[in-house]
């Protein structure tokens, strides 16, 4: 299966949040849907990886990720 790419990207810093649409059948009524991904990058060694454990000093660049995320849906979905 083909990974599907984000419809949005916000990033500060090594934090990212990432929002991915899905479109989904309820009966006939076809309708999107997002679901929200909040990561951070790292480097181990030279390859670059990524987690969903944030520092203290991450909380506000997530914080400020998730408002932006929030607006992204509430404008595509409302």
């Amino acid at each position: 299966m083909a990974e599907k790419r984000p419809e949005k990207v916000f990033r500060i810093g090594f934090v990212s949040v990432s929002i991915f649409a899905h479109e989904i059948d309820n009966d006939g009524d076809k309708r999107t849907v997002r679901s929200v991904s909040l990561q951070k990058r790292f480097r181990d060694g030279d390859e670059w990886k990524y987690t969903s454990s944030l520092s203290l000093a991450e909380l506000p660049q997530a914080m400020r990720l998730l408002e932006l995320a929030t607006r992204h849906v509430e404008s595509r979905e409302a």
